[in-house]
């Protein structure tokens, strides 16, 4: 243990991967800064896991991250060591064990003595005859239980106590399948702390580290409305740093003198990111509530963020099914010149023409759904476009088909279109995309007595027993609710538009087949305005060219915050969506150019 973990007081835990593939620059970049007693790897979405699984279908010795070996610990194994640092990753997706057995290779051959913990029992696809069977639906759009033939993955969120019992049986690496990305750094927080199961203000401080550290550099800069203040640092932008005190006192911060910044408009975009409800944010060990959370710059690329309360977990957990629903593909097209817009959808429908008129001549169904976005002709924005000439765009056409070879004519029609093109038209890449298989999301909830978590350590094998009967919250989240801020009295005659982007600052995700938008006021004083402006029908207006469900508003006063949830807004989401941004990462920006009334002196003090 280092220092900081020994002294019982706070610790330091290091963010160092927030998807499977990115940069492998945070593992020498955070053990560099000396001090940290924790790295957690986030590298698991639903989708990831439908990608596992079929490298799993090829190869039983595959399923998980293979980055996660070769580059964070196969690169700094030696530094790891030295430095007693506890490593905590999801890196197993659906074969935890075949993970653990590579990262154990690396140790022997290194002579380093770390011992390998393996956590399981989040994956239910043995079970999928028996719950297709029991009636389950979909815990958003109600439809059935897909065919068990075409599900590629059943995973069950686990919480943190599956690692913190492994830590606490001396575990230097802990690797799971699905938890819940916030889990790894509660469950540092649980073992250097001895935090009760039962303070739930405590597990939701923990949970909050974790969600400020899950994406990674998303909580430094990177991705952040305020792009330009940290533009010259990007390419060496610091990871961030939970310091975390035992009584649930948090600091987010990252090593010195790496790019980025930590500000709270910068972290406050994160606290905002994908969360739905952000009063009663579920997660398998606790309800969390960060409406009142509240974010202090306390130094240079210090920010104090306290405020997070909890309430007890629920007795089910979450369950995500991946399954097969026919197959896609797509392509991008530009075209130049006077008309460009015009040409490219002229070329888009006698491209989909010809695909019709071939899969009827083979005698195969038509295409299950198309998708035609012209990039540049600012499609993005709908009817709010602004109606300039595009001289320059990009043709996204993408489509579906139940079978592969469906996809594949489509795809031959498109590229052999291109003698008979309107002028203009050039590929970067011109050869053919193949057929892709189309993964949907099927969600439900499950009794968590029904979800079995074990760890494996040292040939030893351990029950984690589901969350015991509780004596009752000690905690402060049952006050009253947030409410709506107070209106500002308005003189209609005195108010001028300004921009969103002017009072504020926007992120954005996704959840499925929703999307959230997290607002964030640059100034306290801006959101009464923002609220009056940015109503739920205002929102959905906006969105109306994506939007097929409702738009709910929820208030975060202690961040003078915004969030709103799009419900089946993404065409599917993930890769079941053909839209060129199917998680809904550009609907921020998109909000951000929506005018906001505001009185006249406001908008000249603006900047």
């Amino acid at each position: 243990m280092n220092s900081h973990e020994s002294s019982g007081r706070t610790i330091r835990i290091g963010g160092a991967c927030g998807y499977w593939g990115e940069s492998s620059l945070a593992t020498p970049q955070l053990l560099a800064d000396g001090a940290i007693d924790f790295l957690v790897y986030d590298y698991l979405a639903e989708i990831t896991l439908s990608i596992m699984a079929r490298a799993r279908a090829r190869d039983p010795g595959q399923g998980y991250a293979t980055d996660f070996v070769t580059q964070a610990i196969g690169r700094n194994l030696e530094a790891i060591a030295d430095q007693g640092v506890k490593v905590l990753s999801n890196a197993g997706g659906v074969n935890p064990r075949a993970c653990a057995a590579a990262v154990e290779q690396l140790l022997a051959a290194s002579g380093a003595d770390l011992k390998v913990a393996v956590v399981t029992g989040d994956d239910l696809l043995e079970s999928r005859q028996d719950l297709a069977e029991e009636g389950i639906t979909e815990m958003f759009s109600g439809a059935p239980f897909p065919d068990p033939e075409r599900v590629a993955s059943i995973n069950a969120y686990l919480g943190a106590r599956p690692v913190a019992a492994a830590l606490a049986q001396g575990a230097d690496i802990v690797i799971t399948g699905r938890c819940a990305d916030s889990a790894l750094t509660l469950a540092a927080c649980l073992h250097a702390f001895d935090w009760s199961w039962d303070d739930w203000d405590r597990l939701a401080a923990g949970s909050l580290a974790g969600h400020l550290l899950e994406c990674g550099p998303q909580a430094t800069g990177g991705n952040a409305t305020d792009w330009r203040d940290v533009a010259a640092g990007l390419a060496g932008i610091g990871y961030p740093i939970a310091e975390v005190a035992e009584d649930g006192r948090l600091i987010l911060t990252k090593p010195a003198g790496t790019g980025g910044a930590v500000t709270p408009l910068m972290v406050g975009e994160q606290l905002l990111y994908e969360i739905e409800d952000p009063g009663a944010y579920v997660l398998p060990d606790v309800v969390c509530d960060f409406s009142r959370v509240r974010l202090v710059q306390a130094g240079e690329d210090r920010v104090e963020v306290s405020g997070a309360r909890g309430r007890p977990s629920t007795d089910t957990c979450k369950v995500s099914v991946t399954w097969l629903d026919g197959y896609r593909a797509g392509m991008l097209l530009s075209f130049t010149g006077f008309e460009a817009v015009a040409k490219a959808r002229t070329y888009a429908a006698a491209a989909l023409t010809r695909t019709g008129r071939a899969l009827a001549a083979a005698g195969w169904a038509g295409l299950t759904e198309t998708s035609v976005e012209v990039l540049g002709a600012e499609d993005q924005y709908g009817s709010h476009a602004s109606g300039l000439a595009a001289r320059e765009v990009v043709l996204k056409l993408a489509a579906k088909h139940p079978d592969p070879r469906g996809v594949a004519l489509f795809i031959k029609e498109v590229t052999g279109l291109a003698l008979a093109t309107p002028a203009g038209l050039s590929m970067f890449n011109a050869g053919r995309p193949k057929p892709q298989p189309l993964v949907r999301l099927f969600s439900f909830l499950l009794p968590k007595d029904r979800v079995r978590a074990r760890v494996v350590i040292d040939d030893r094998v351990t029950a984690v027993l589901p969350d015991p009967d509780s004596p009752g919250p000690r905690s402060s989240a049952e006050g009253p609710e947030p409410g709506e801020p107070p209106l500002p009295t308005a003189n209609e005659e005195d108010l001028v538009d300004v921009p969103l982007i002017r009072l504020a600052v926007a992120r954005s995700g996704d959840k499925g087949n929703r999307a959230n938008i997290g607002v964030l006021a640059r100034d306290p004083a801006y959101l009464p305005w923002i609220w009056r402006a940015l109503t739920e029908d205002a929102v959905a207006d906006r969105f109306a060219h994506f939007l097929e469900g409702a738009v709910a508003r929820y208030w975060l006063p202690g961040s003078a915050a915004i969030n709103f949830v799009l419900h089946d807004t993404l065409g599917g989401g993930g890769v079941a969506s053909l839209r060129n941004d199917p998680q809904g990462k550009t609907y921020a920006q998109i909000l951000l150019a929506a005018p906001i009334p505001v009185p006249s002196e406001m908008a000249s003090m603006l900047s």
